[in-house]
């Protein structure tokens, strides 16, 4: 994994431009963690018990990007795309039959689609959804918010492709 594949917002860039950027920083980076391993390997748990893989972040992010973006910030009422009532978890429970292919081109859906809805949206519009306690977000919080759920998910990741590989890195 190199770091030349993304690069990191200017450090004397605006507001919008430097959340946009570290969003995407951040994106980048858990796609990055992902490069080059077999689907079997995104699948491999990190560290038994815990059911914790790449693939299952990938799945995960995916979840979150749909949830902030589309259900909370457009309020489209969109329906999960891997946990149900059932397995409240089903995000992180990829299966033989899930694919870097099918969920990675899931998750790339899902930031493309959470761009478009934000590019509609200033830094201080507040969201037409609503959180579980009723209340409203403004952009800016979804993006803070967002870039703190990568930088998070993207330490995990770094955990989780190191055991598998020992491949380290940003």
């Amino acid at each position: 994994m190199t770091t030349e594949e993304r690069s990191e917002p200017a450090v004397t860039a605006a507001e919008r431009p430097m959340l946009e950027g570290w969003l995407d920083y951040h994106r980048d980076t858990l796609g990055l963690k992902c490069a080059g391993l077999t689907d079997a390997q995104l699948r491999e748990a990190s560290v038994p018990p815990s059911q914790l893989s790449l693939l299952g972040l990938v799945r995960h992010m995916a979840e979150v990007e749909r949830h902030w973006f589309r259900n909370v910030m457009a309020d489209e009422g969109s329906k999960p795309l891997y946990y149900t009532d059932e397995d409240a978890d089903g995000d992180f429970h990829p299966t033989d039959a899930d694919t870097w292919e099918k969920d990675g081109a899931v998750w790339r859906a899902e930031v493309e689609a959470a761009r478009e809805i934000a590019a509609r949206h200033g830094l201080d519009d507040l969201s037409a959804g609503r959180s579980s306690r009723g209340e409203q977000f403004n952009l800016r919080w979804i993006y803070t918010h967002m870039i703190e759920e990568y930088a998070r998910h993207n330490g995990h990741a770094d955990l989780v492709r190191e055991r598998i590989d020992g491949a380290t890195g940003d």
